[in-house]
């Protein structure tokens, strides 16, 4: 989102992707923008909050970029604190999805932490369709959009 909006030049996102690669993470360059820490980076994990600024033509735009392991929560917590709109993640892959969906899983957690801390605009965004079985399946893809929806709208979304 940050590269898109014009936020961080292309040089420093291929350095990045370059560093990425030599640890074997090629596809954690865009993760790499926030996640400057070294412990971040070698498991591949967000563990604490990093604030990005930019404007569009519009609006003046801070990222908070939250962990969502558990063990962070408290982290999380203190990140979405500050927010005026949350971007909730959600991974496709078999199981993972199942896991943070469950009754006390991460999808739920962070919904509900998110609304309760003030927070009353969600986006959802659904990431590793690439590991659905097919690959990118429209009906994977529909089960999770009903199922997170259903849970956010009993929430308060």
């Amino acid at each position: 989102l940050i590269y898109k909006c014009g936020g961080i030049d292309k040089r420093t996102i291929e350095k990045f992707e370059k560093e990425a690669q030599e640890m074997g993470k090629g596809s954690f360059k865009y993760a790499w923008v926030l996640d400057k820490l070294k412990a971040e980076r070698e498991r591949g994990i967000t563990i604490d909050i990093a604030l990005w600024k930019f404007e569009t033509a519009k609006f003046y735009v801070t990222i908070i970029d939250a962990p969502g392991h558990r063990d962070f929560i408290k982290n999380m917590i203190t990140g979405t604190s500050q927010a005026d709109c949350a971007v909730l993640i959600v991974a496709a892959g078999t199981g993972e999805f199942e896991a943070g969906i469950s009754k006390n899983g991460q999808t739920r957690e962070h919904a509900l932490l998110a609304y309760t801390l003030g927070v009353k605009q969600l986006i959802v965004g659904v990431n590793k369709m690439d590991s659905t079985e097919p690959p990118y399946s429209e009906s994977r893809f529909e089960e999770i959009k009903k199922e997170v929806s259903n849970y956010i709208k009993k929430i308060g979304y």
